[in-house]
């Protein structure tokens, strides 16, 4: 793990569940799998502390553990699934393009909580957006049901593992800790609930301090609230899934850019049809049948049998294959190929026709531009294309001057965006009868560009939380004006006295509020931006590992 991970990975922990957690979560990145009692003390808090801070991380799927054998549990950190956090806006956001309001707010409770019974979920949900809606109106549950269900169907949501119910001695010890196991085909397997009623509004402070108290009391003398349905069955959001989406909707532009728009949507109505029986790791999707495929195009594309056939052909036979032939039963059985194909690194303002990948927008030009100037740029489209160069030749192709050449060459080799081959003619390696041959490693130098990606996710990160601490008594101003005008327009206040309470923020504050959250609104929009180009990233780095 990179400096730049493990600073990443500690401010999203800071920012999302507090120093307690960021530290012990810390120790874990640094130092590895560790039993409790060493996390104690290399983090020097209090076990009752460690212990609830491993719960919230275990909650959420951010610390694993494993029984060794000699009895003790170990805790690993997950880096990778830290990292994830980083995309939770761009979750919620397919989830709210995908299912409306409802969606949306289903991913975004389960992202907050870990995970969620259906029935918790589903009423949470409901009493969110009845809040938002008229007076007299409310949301039903089996609305927000219902869109649950549709998300377990297409496998965005899935079941968490459970403890198997096995019959145990009643002499034996209980395992030191759960091992948790849930079937496949159990995994988005919905239990039939009926779920009844609507979402509830908040209520004053005083009512709500009336029914804490209520409910204490009830506590105290015994009583226990009705058990849930589906008490014991919790969901948590795939991310597989969406990364399953995201590449989808990567390889549908880049077929748009390529060819047109309706080669794009039979594309995309493929990719439809196998999203939920491809694994996640597959090379292709199932094969598919022309006549399947012509049954379900949209209706708004009015093409022919023949027409779509011809389609076919043409992806088909594409030099980018982003659609291959299986077979001739059914007029022709189709697959996608959903393997990232190769990095291209060739596309820059005015390039001319490069190696097709399906991610031309993913380009290393502009970094050499703004780093090394145009030259370096010149030298490394170059050696892209001739892949094997002398120096002699690197001068003599890109028409730079010897010294100009070397001094490029050499800074390029310092960032490990190009290698250096050695060719001996001789067994004795002399550098006199060896060649010297500059490549670029495209793998290294992807690498080298999401290690910056993560120090400039990182960098965001701390500049917006220097922001919030510069102007933190403003903003606490800010928030009791707000506190105040919200209770005194429940309580039907005249307009005079609003303005007045209004008036408290004068003009400079006011200013130089709209100024902060223009600044922040720049960085979390610069934060995703990067984050696209992690996914991206990391994905190449991913298929080409796993590439034969």
């Amino acid at each position: 793990m990179t400096q730049a991970e493990l600073r990443l990975c500690s401010l999203l922990l800071q920012e999302h569940f507090g120093e307690i957690v960021e530290k012990v979560g810390n120790s874990l990145l640094r130092t590895g799998p560790r039993p409790l009692r060493l996390l104690v003390g290399d983090t020097g808090l209090l076990p009752d502390q460690v212990k609830k801070a491993l719960c919230v991380l275990i909650q959420h799927n951010l610390v694993r553990y494993e029984v060794q054998p000699r009895g003790s549990v170990e805790y690993e950190a997950r880096s990778e699934r830290i990292l994830r956090i980083l995309r939770y806006p761009r979750y919620i956001y397919t989830a709210k393009t995908l299912y409306g309001d409802p969606g949306e707010l289903l991913v975004e409770e389960l992202l907050l909580h870990g995970h969620l019974s259906m029935s918790c979920a589903v009423a949470r949900v409901a009493d969110r957006l009845t809040e938002t809606m008229e007076d007299g109106k409310t949301m039903d549950y089996s609305e927000v049901s219902s869109t649950f269900v549709r998300l377990a169907d297409t496998h965005f949501i899935q079941r968490c593992p459970m403890v198997p119910e096995s019959p145990r001695s009643a002499k034996a010890p209980p395992p030191p800790a759960p091992a948790l196991v849930i079937a496949e085909k159990d995994m988005y397997i919905v239990p039939r609930l009926s779920l009844v009623g609507k979402g509830k509004r908040r209520h004053s402070c005083d009512e709500e301090e009336e029914g804490e108290h209520k409910a204490k009391r009830q506590k105290q003398e015994g009583g226990t609230s009705e058990t849930p349905p589906d008490d014991g069955i919790y969901w948590q959001v795939n991310l597989e899934r969406f990364h399953q989406h995201f590449r989808d909707q990567a390889l549908v532009s880049a077929v748009a850019s390529r060819m047109d728009q309706t080669s794009s949507e039979v594309v995309r109505t493929m990719l439809r049809m196998s999203e939920v029986t491809t694994a996640s790791g597959a090379s292709h999707t199932q094969p598919l049948s022309s006549n399947e495929i012509f049954r379900s195009l949209p209706a708004g594309y009015n093409i022919g049998k023949q027409v779509l056939d011809q389609y076919l052909a043409l992806l088909a036979d594409d030099p980018l294959e982003f659609v291959g032939k299986s077979g001739d039963s059914g007029g022709g059985t189709y697959t996608v190929s959903i393997l990232w194909g190769e990095l291209d690194v060739t596309r820059g303002p005015g390039a001319s026709r490069a190696p097709p990948s399906p991610f031309q927008h993913l380009s290393l030009i502009p970094l050499l531009l703004r780093r090394f100037g145009s030259r370096c740029a010149r030298i490394f489209r170059l050696l892209l294309r001739k892949k094997h160069l002398e120096q002699k030749q690197v001068e003599d192709f890109a028409m730079i001057p010897a010294k100009e050449a070397k001094d490029m060459l050499y800074r390029m080799l310092s960032e490990n965006l190009v290698s250096l081959q050695e060719i001996p003619k001789t067994p004795d390696h002399a550098p006199s009868r060896t060649f010297y041959l500059y490549t670029v490693n495209v793998m290294a130098a992807a690498r080298m560009l999401l290690h910056r990606c993560y120090k400039s996710v990182a960098n965001l990160m701390e500049r917006r939380q220097h922001e919030m601490r510069e102007n933190k008594r403003l903003l606490e101003k800010s928030q009791r004006v707000e506190a105040i005008l919200a209770s005194m327009q429940a309580t039907g206040a005249e307009a005079a006295q609003l303005h007045e309470v209004e008036e408290m923020i004068t003009g400079p504050e006011r200013q130089q509020l709209e100024t902060l959250k223009r600044n922040v609104n720049k960085i979390d929009a610069s934060e995703n931006q990067v984050d696209e180009t992690i996914f991206v990233l990391e994905s190449f780095i991913e298929s080409t590992m796993k590439r034969p």
